[in-house]
């Protein structure tokens, strides 16, 4: 504690992308794991043990992402959200709402919104009968106890639209954040002549923060580089990529903790009294490991009964593999036809009726299949409650598409195939490479990006560019996910509302043995002598 009253000290404590973690544990295979909100409870009351001045905010991306969450949306809606409750025993001073908190719908959202004793700010997520911020302020005062008084203004990614199912998104505007966060940021310091400003911005960095070159497609997912150039802002707390950074931008400090509750993001400033009020004499920040932190008895206490019921869901045996449906190696199961993927691609066909279906390997924690599956099987292979639609999409379409995930490919020195580095720095996106089922295609690594596909047919015939085609996918990719901009506003020929994972399990009920089979219908190779 600083004895000097003309000088303060604050901390701001905050967490981003969650997804779901509260107990400390690892879901698919059940061991302990340094990560959660149980651990992070107690680095709070430490800290706040030895400090008078501290904030605590959430940057969104709370509520989705474990099993324990789709369990409790599943069984349990009515009952208070446990990422709420511990939220609450935290004692947080606000959340930002991030891009999968609508991913269960619009009830799931507003009951953790309406059951949280914090407030949710969101400015730039709009209600369009009213023309007003729909979840919360756009913005929240915390004053000290000296009167120094803070200002935190919160936005997340407009680019939602672009991901999330419509019906979950209805009557919502998601206006620019960059442009929003300009003007409020301009309306506070003219209205409450705040000390501090901070803003909480659910998204990330579109550039590298050193040098400024961009670092993705500028579509507005991410805006954080341009959040620095606004006049006003001190500090910006970001999110959504997942990543560990703490930079300095245009003297706006920026960090970044990462995900799932490994670490968290702790802001130290230093205020000094001047003659004309209080002034910013130091900020920096830091990203705290949880690793030797241990967890919260109360948070454990509380979350008991909802995790012994999650783990007794997983632990059900649904269905059987006849043969070898496990993934060694992710990238092997990426670069050839593997009988985990084919399996998804077999649940998808089945489910929709379309002869050709799209699907992915998520990330590089996917395990497949042992031979007796269980609930936790499938939530630790399929991690997101996508639902399905089937799309008339061109060959034209496809082609694009193809094209676009062919560029997950590049060559080291030696010519041997690797992942892009792109899709994995500064976020991985393993998410984003496609593989395709009902057409057989070559990639050729050694071609230009754009110019891989040569061969591509469907049952034995070359694919003509205005031919149609009814192709099933997962919501985020139907509505143009990862800059897959060809299947925006196709024709939707069905919706299939059930989540992945439930028809996974359908399929287990209906067939109960599943042979791990592969049609090698399509190859990544290097042919540097042949254009084709």
């Amino acid at each position: 504690m600083l004895k000097n009253s003309n000088v303060v000290e604050l901390k701001i404590l905050y967490t981003s992308d969650i997804h779901g973690h509260i107990m400390p544990i690892h879901y698919g295979t059940n061991e302990q794991a340094a990560s959660g909100l149980s651990r992070y409870a107690t680095a709070v009351k430490q800290i706040r043990s030895k400090t008078d001045n501290v904030i605590v905010l959430d940057n969104g991306d709370l509520i989705q992402g474990t099993p324990l969450m789709t369990h409790f949306v599943k069984q349990y809606a009515n009952e208070i959200n446990p990422l709420i409750q511990a939220m609450n025993m935290i004692n947080i001073d606000a959340g930002v709402i991030g891009n999968h908190e609508f991913n269960f719908g619009k009830q799931i959202l507003q009951s953790a919104i309406n059951q949280s004793n914090y407030p949710w700010i969101a400015a730039n997520v709009i209600d369009t009968k009213i023309n007003k911020p729909k979840y919360g302020p756009p913005y929240v005062i915390k004053r000290l106890k000296n009167g120094i008084k803070v200002a935190i203004i919160g936005v997340t990614t407009h680019y939602i639209p672009n991901w999330e199912s419509p019906d979950h998104i209805a009557g919502i505007h998601f206006s620019d954040a960059f442009t929003t966060l300009k003007s409020w940021v301009t309306y506070v310091r003219e209205n409450e002549h705040p000390d501090l400003v901070v803003a909480a911005y659910h998204g990330g960095f579109e550039r590298d923060i050193e040098t400024g070159e961009a670092t993705e497609v500028l579509t507005g997912e991410n805006q954080g580089y341009a959040m620095c150039q606004i006049e006003g802002i001190d500090v910006l707390l970001t999110g959504h990529q997942h990543r560990q950074l703490t930079e300095t931008v245009n003297n706006v400090l920026v960090v970044q903790p990462g995900s799932n509750g490994t670490a968290y993001g702790e802001v130290g400033i230093m205020f000094g009294k001047s003659g004309d009020g209080w002034k910013i004499r130091q900020k920096k920040a830091f990203i705290q490991s949880l690793h030797n932190i241990p967890p919260d008895p109360d948070i454990l206490k509380t979350t008991a009964d909802i995790e012994k019921s999650t783990q007794q869901w997983l632990d059900q045996p649904v269905g059987y593999i006849k043969g070898d449906m496990t993934i060694d190696d992710p990238f092997f199961a990426r670069l050839t036809k593997h009988p985990f993927i084919e399996f998804i691609q077999n649940v998808q066909i089945e489910a929709s009726g379309a002869d050709i279906s799209v699907t992915s390997l998520f990330d590089n924690n996917s395990k497949g299949f042992p031979s007796t599956v269980t609930v936790r099987d499938i939530v630790s292979n399929y991690i997101y409650p996508n639902t399905l639609v089937v799309l008339k999409l061109k060959g034209q379409d496809i082609k694009a598409a193809l094209e676009k995930s062919a560029a997950y490919f590049t060559l080291d020195d030696q010519d041997a195939i690797i992942v892009n580095p792109a899709y994995e720095h500064p976020k991985p996106q393993h998410y984003n490479y496609d593989m395709w089922e009902g057409i057989t295609y070559t990639i050729n690594v050694a071609r230009p990006v754009g110019d891989r596909i040569k061969t591509l047919n469907y049952r034995g015939k070359p694919i003509l560019e205005h031919e149609h085609f009814n192709v099933v996918l997962n919501n985020y990719r139907a509505s143009g996910g990862g800059d897959y901009d060809m299947f925006q506003y196709k024709p939707i020929v069905k919706e299939i509302q059930k989540e992945a994972a439930a028809l996974i399990r359908e399929y287990f009920e209906k067939y109960t043995t599943v042979e791990a089979t592969k049609t090698e219908n399509f190859k990544v190779i290097v042919n540097k002598g042949n254009p084709s």
